[in-house]
C-alpha cells in the first residue's frame, strides 16, 4: 500500500511541469497605455466608424451646393418638309438657351447645415467608439492579470500541498497519522491541477478577446502583466455628472443630432415658399421672306406652387419627430448616466475597501492560522481537515484580493468611459 502510494505521489508530481511550462515563458513585460494606442490605431471596427464619418462629412459640400445649370440647344420653328433650310421661313431659328434652378433663399443654407450636423454626430460617434474600445482593452488586461495571479496562487498552493503529503506519508510511516490524510492531500492537489488547467484555458481566450480588439494574430502572446497600486477616485458625484456631460462624446453626438432637427423643421417649413427656375435663350435667325433675320432673346423665371398642404405639413411633423426623439435619447442617456456613475462609485468604493482589508488584515491572519495549522498537525494537536480548512480560507482570500484589485481597475475603466476622461490623475 506504501508503494501504491507513493507511486501516486509521483504520478501527480510529473503532472506539474506541464502544467507549470506557461508561467515558465518568457514575454516582454506589457504596458497598458501602448496597447490601448495600438488598438486606436489599428481596430477595424474603429476605422470603419471613421470610414462612415468621412463619408458623411463629404455630404455637407453636396447639400450646399446647386443643382448644375442646364443647357439647351433647339430648332426652333423649323419647317417639316425642309428641316434643313432654316432660311425658307422667317419664324425658324436656332436656340441656346441656359437655365439654374434656384431653391427659395435660405434652403441651401439649411440643407448644408443639417448635413454638417448629421456629420458632427457621426465623428462625436467615432470619439465614444474610441472610449469603448479603450474601455474592451483596460477590461481584458485586468482579466488576463487576475487570471495569471490565480495561476500563482494555484502554483503557490499545489506546493502546498506537496507539503501537506510528504508531512502526511511522514505522520503515516510512523503510525500517528491515517492513510486518508494522504489521500485527501492527493485529492486537493489534483483538484488544483484540474483548476490550473481551467485558468489556462481562460487566458488563451482573454489573450485571443485582446489581440482581435488589437487587430493582431490571435496566437500573438501577451506578456506578464505588472502590479498596480489602486488610486481612489477624488470626485465627487456631481462633479463625475458634470465632467461626463461636458466631455462624453455621445452626450455631444445626440445634441447634434438636435440641432440637425432644429434645421429640419426649419427647412420644411420653408417648403411652404416656392423655388425658382430661371432661364435666358438666345435664338439665331438667318434673312428670309423679306425679314432681315434679326437674332432674338428670351429671359423667363418660373416657380412651383407649394399647394400640396398635407405633404408640407407631414414634412414638418416628420422634423419635430426626429428633434424630439433626439431630445429623449439623450434624457434617457443621462439618466443612465446619473445612474451609472452612483453605481460604479459604490462599486469601486466596495472593491478598495475589500482589497485593504485582505491585504492589511484578513490575509496575514488567515497566513499565520495555516503556519500554526502546519505546526499543529505535525506534532498531532490539528486533524487534517483543519488544516486543509487552512489552507483553503487562505487560498480564497489571496484570490479575493487580486479579484478586488482586477474589479476595482476594471470599474474605473467603465467610469472613464462613462464620463468621457481618463480619470488616473483626477
Amino acid at each position: 500500500m506504501k508503494t501504491r502510494i507513493a507511486l501516486l505521489a509521483l504520478l501527480a508530481t510529473a503532472m506539474l511541469p506541464a502544467g507549470f511550462s506557461r508561467a515558465g515563458e518568457t514575454k516582454p513585460a506589457e504596458n497598458l497605455p501602448e496597447l490601448v494606442n495600438t488598438a486606436l490605431a489599428n481596430n477595424p471596427d474603429l476605422k470603419s466608424s471613421e470610414a462612415r464619418w468621412t463619408m458623411f462629412k463629404n455630404r455637407i459640400a453636396q447639400a450646399g451646393s446647386l443643382d448644375d445649370p442646364m443647357l439647351m440647344l433647339k430648332i426652333q420653328n423649323g419647317v417639316v418638309n425642309d428641316p434643313l433650310n432654316f432660311s425658307k421661313e422667317a419664324m425658324t431659328g436656332k436656340v441656346i438657351g441656359l437655365s439654374q434652378q434656384i431653391p427659395f433663399w435660405g434652403k441651401r443654407g439649411l440643407k448644408e447645415e443639417m448635413a454638417q450636423k448629421d456629420a458632427e454626430s457621426y465623428r462625436w460617434q467615432v470619439e465614444e467608439r474610441k472610449l469603448e474600445l479603450a474601455r474592451m482593452v483596460k477590461e481584458t488586461w485586468y482579466e488576463i492579470y487576475f487570471t495569471d495571479k490565480s495561476l500563482e496562487i494555484v502554483d503557490k498552493n499545489i506546493h502546498i500541498l506537496d507539503d501537506f503529503i510528504t508531512i502526511a506519508e511522514t505522520r503515516y510511516s510512523v503510525g500517528q497519522g491515517t492513510q486518508q490524510d494522504v489521500f485527501k492531500s492527493q485529492v486537493e492537489r489534483s483538484k488544483l491541477l484540474d483548476m490550473r488547467i481551467s485558468l489556462e484555458q481562460q487566458r488563451t481566450s482573454l489573450e485571443a478577446a485582446l489581440n482581435a480588439l488589437l487587430a493582431r494574430p490571435a496566437e500573438t502572446p501577451v506578456g506578464k502583466i505588472p502590479d498596480f497600486e489602486i488610486r481612489p477616485v477624488t470626485l465627487s458625484a456631481e462633479s463625475l455628472r458634470k465632467t461626463a456631460n461636458d466631455n462624453r462624446p455621445m452626450i455631444k453626438s445626440l445634441k447634434a443630432l438636435i440641432d440637425k432637427g432644429e434645421a429640419g423643421r426649419k427647412l420644411a417649413r420653408k417648403e411652404s415658399y416656392p423655388d425658382f427656375n430661371v432661364s435666358m435663350e438666345y435664338m439665331q435667325r438667318d434673312p428670309a421672306m423679306g425679314s432681315d433675320g434679326a437674332d432674338m432673346y428670351s429671359l423667363g423665371v418660373t416657380f412651383n406652387l407649394p399647394l400640396r398642404r398635407e405633404r408640407r405639413h407631414a414634412m414638418v411633423a416628420e422634423a419635430n419627430s426626429a428633434t424630439n426623439m433626439a431630445g429623449q435619447d439623450l434624457n434617457s442617456l443621462k439618466n443612465s448616466i446619473d445612474a451609472g456613475i452612483s453605481d460604479l462609485i459604490a462599486k469601486l468604493d466596495k472593491r478598495r475597501k475589500l482589497a485593504n482589508l485582505y491585504k492589511s488584515g484578513i490575509i496575514p491572519q488567515a497566513d499565520q492560522s495555516l503556519e500554526s495549522a502546519i505546526i499543529g498537525y505535525k506534532v498531532g494537536k490539528v486533524d487534517f481537515l483543519t488544516l486543509l480548512d487552512s489552507r483553503t480560507t487562505l487560498f480564497n482570500y489571496e484570490r479575493d484580493y487580486y479579484e478586488s484589485l482586477a474589479e476595482y481597475q476594471i470599474r474605473m475603466a467603465q467610469l472613464e468611459a462613462m464620463v468621457g476622461v481618463e480619470l488616473s490623475n483626477k
